[in-house]
């Protein structure tokens, strides 16, 4: 039987969680059950949500280096703003994903790279960050806090809300008419031009969708957090792109896939936890995610050569 290259996009993923996942287990027998799901996956949805927002940049062919940045711009709003004045916070929120949208389409404007314009509104996001809240504090809105407190029967909040979220992922990107849209803008974007669709418009709704999934990781990571920080998702940047590629997304061609990027996003996640149990220094853990990543690819290459020769 052969898989073809969007199912081996898929597969390798689910097999490196699946394999992390059983080496989890080997190390520390006790995690199995629901209260070390619930350790093991703590910070999933805040993770998964910011690699979904680098998924759909990188559909229109951009990347985005300001993602770690904003999320914790975005725990410092929902630390402070959305708890004191519930109504100027949901403006501020409002405006960045405004501000995203914008971006994006002032890049396909005046065709400036992506890369250089959001590593320049990184430091605009921290700085915005720092001067709401210059040292870590505040507090997590009630609402917030109950939500990513809450514990559903079976399965952690962790894996259950992370699943829902990949799920709706799904359905909007692969088979909405959005998703159509800005996959295929990324795919071809003459083509979309030549069938009516503006691809500023386009591009402006692909970095808004982007910045409301940065939003919802900054605000699920607060509530997981009970407080906000400038610095608190810095990481998150390289951990998005990473996951992503891990889940099989590629920088050219509009070629993404949410449940991968998820997937991928969940793996780097649970190596952390394994890379802690095997005593392996922080400073060398970060590194250890990278052969992960690279074998990982370099499996999916050998693989999609091994099915084009056949």
């Amino acid at each position: 039987m052969r898989l073809s290259s969007d199912a081996l996009r898929l597969i390798l993923p689910v097999l490196a969680l699946a394999v992390l996942l059983g080496t989890v287990f080997w190390l520390r027998p006790n995690t199995m059950g629901y209260t070390g799901l619930h350790l093991l996956f703590k910070l999933a949805l805040p993770i998964a949500l910011a690699t979904l927002s680098q998924m759909v940049i990188l559909a229109v062919n951009d990347i985005d280096l300001s993602t770690g940045p904003f999320v914790s711009f975005v725990t410092c709003v929902t630390a402070t703003f959305l708890v004191d004045t519930p109504a100027l916070g949901v403006l501020i929120l409002l405006a960045a994903i405004a501000a995203y949208a914008a971006l994006g389409m002032i890049i396909a404007w005046r065709q400036l790279p992506a890369i250089v314009v959001t590593l320049g509104m990184s430091f605009v996001w921290s700085g915005l960050a720092v001067l709401m809240l210059p040292s870590p504090g505040g507090t997590a809105p009630a609402w917030i806090a109950a939500l990513t407190g809450w514990r559903p029967p079976l399965v952690p909040f962790g894996v259950l809300s992370t699943v829902v979220v990949m799920v709706l992922a799904h359905l909007l990107i692969m088979r909405s008419t959005l998703g159509v849209l800005i996959r295929g803008i990324g795919g071809n974007e003459r083509s979309v031009a030549r069938a009516g669709w503006s691809v500023l418009r386009a591009r402006g709704i692909a970095y808004a969708i982007a910045g409301a999934f940065g939003v919802l990781s900054g605000m699920s990571l607060t509530g997981i957090m009970t407080s906000g920080d400038a610095n608190m998702a810095v990481n998150y940047t390289l951990l998005s792109i990473a996951g992503a590629i891990l889940g099989g997304c590629e920088f050219m061609g509009g070629k993404v896939s949410p449940i991968g990027a998820v997937f991928g996003a969940a793996t780097l996640l649970l190596a952390t936890s394994v890379f802690t149990f095997l005593r392996v220094p922080p400073d060398w853990q970060i590194g250890a995610q990278g052969m992960i990543l690279i074998a990982v690819l370099a499996l999916r290459i050998a693989l999609g050569r091994g099915e084009a020769s056949r």
